[in-house]
């Protein structure tokens, strides 16, 4: 697994990275996400997107990309 890095240096290119955030009960949680409308969007289910704001990225594996 490659070292996460801090947000800022993540790329806003429609790539899809692997980022943890934090939901609004505290959980951090690591998603899929790609930036996208000056955000960064992650599945929470097969149908919904939500908006969140990441602390760290690393690039998203094989295995998340599918």
């Amino acid at each position: 697994m490659a070292d996460r890095k801090p947000i800022s240096t993540a790329p806003k290119d429609g790539s899809k990275v692997t980022v943890q955030w934090k939901d609004s009960d505290g959980v951090i949680n690591e998603s899929l996400a790609q930036y996208r409308d000056d955000g960064w969007w992650v599945y929470t289910d097969s149908h919904t997107q939500r908006k969140v704001e990441p602390t760290s990225w690393r690039p998203a594996s094989s295995d998340d990309a599918e």
